[in-house]
Formats: structure tokens, sequence, C-alpha cells
């Protein structure tokens, strides 16, 4: 899955899914370190990914497939759709993923938002 997510790492979106926010952000507003870490980073990615399995359980919401939505289809609330939050994603679909800065929030917070509903 980090892989996957790494070809929109000069967003960030590998860095967030592995838990890393602050980076996350960095790279999220320089294009992954203008397109430098965002290379390095395939030669991280092994070792982000042993990281954020010690951190993250299982449970019935997929992580890999919420990321995947809010990567892919962001902008329409559809990862929100799937963890079940129904009127929020009404409102992403909206507003172009609440003009934009919800995709942030939910690159930031994904991973606590569904561990939580795994609770």
């Amino acid at each position: 899955m980090g892989y996957l997510l790494w070809i929109f790492g000069f967003m960030g979106a590998h860095r967030f899914y592995y838990g890393r926010q602050i980076t996350g952000v960095i790279w999220f507003f320089t294009l992954g370190l203008l397109f430098i870490g965002w290379i390095i980073d395939l030669f991280l990615i092994p070792g982000m990914s042993r990281a954020a399995d010690r951190r993250y359980s299982e449970g019935p919401v997929d992580y890999n497939l919420a990321w995947i939505l809010l990567t892919f289809l962001g902008i329409f609330g559809v990862h929100r759709f799937y963890m079940g939050k129904i009127i929020t994603g009404l409102i992403y679909l909206l507003t172009v993923g609440l003009f934009g800065l919800g995709i942030l929030y939910d690159f930031l917070t994904l991973n606590g938002q569904i561990s939580e509903k795994n609770r």
C-alpha cells in the first residue's frame, strides 16, 4: 500500500499513511521537498511500514481501502461514506472536499479516525 501511495508522495500521502503527519505536511506544501525527498522515501518505505504495523491495529474498517479512497476520491468524500460518516461525506461531495482543507485534515487524522471506528 505504501508504494501505491508513494506515487502521490509529492503530496505526502504515503507519509500520512504511515502516521508521519509533520513530514507529511512538509511534503504536502513542498512537493516532496521538491521531489528529492519523495525519491529518497522510496528506500525508506520498508522501515516506515514496520513502525506503522506496530502502531495501528486492524478492524472492520480497512486502513488500506480508506487510504485509497481518500487519496484518489477524497474530494468527493467517498472515504467518509465508507467509514459511515454520511453527513460529512455529503458535505465533502458538495464542497469539493471542504475546499481542499478537509482533505488535508483527513490526511492528518485518518489513521486516528479509523482506529477510533475500529474500537
